[in-house]
């Protein structure tokens, strides 16, 4: 019976893993006990084709401490050569009930928030992104020191090709 489950739960890993062919880069950075305002996340990506368009996000794991409806995030992608793109984004995190959006079973919860589509890497590699998060209460000018609830912060490369 024993060997019977296992050699299910193998065929059911191996089947989840082998979907994902679209994955190029997929990284995650623990946190800890909340994302404090001037901690910033760096992601050094892979070498990647010129040649071929990718899709870029942002992914988070969150648990029912995140107090707030939305995520704001001032995410930079800098190039080798120097420049650097940056945007503020702001993100919907939770229903109108208040109930945390995403996927997963427990209370944490892991959202796969879209950066970029269809860009093109100019330079293959030594590309890096920066995210850092910009939440602030309504009516106040400076930021959350902590931003309770969020407890990992990753970076996702989709290649649009299969």
């Amino acid at each position: 019976m024993n060997l019977t489950r296992n050699f299910l739960l193998i065929i059911i890993i191996t089947i989840a893993f082998s979907c994902d062919k679209k994955r190029v880069f997929d990284d995650y950075q623990t946190v800890g006990n909340g994302w404090k305002k001037n901690s910033q996340m760096t992601f050094l990506l892979p070498k990647l084709d010129p040649n071929k368009a990718y899709n870029l996000f942002v992914n988070l794991r969150a648990n029912d401490d995140y107090k707030y409806n939305n995520l704001f995030l001032i995410i930079a992608l800098e190039q080798p050569n120097g420049l650097t793109k940056v945007d503020t984004l702001e993100y919907q995190m939770t229903e109108d009930n208040g109930a945390l959006l995403g996927d997963g079973f427990s209370d944490v919860k892991e959202s796969k928030l879209v950066y970029k589509e269809r860009i093109k890497f100019k330079f293959p590699e030594n590309n890096k992104v920066h995210i850092k998060q910009a939440v602030r209460q309504s009516g106040k000018v400076s930021g959350d020191e902590l931003l309770d609830g969020i407890t990992d912060v990753g970076f996702r490369i989709e290649s649009i090709e299969k």
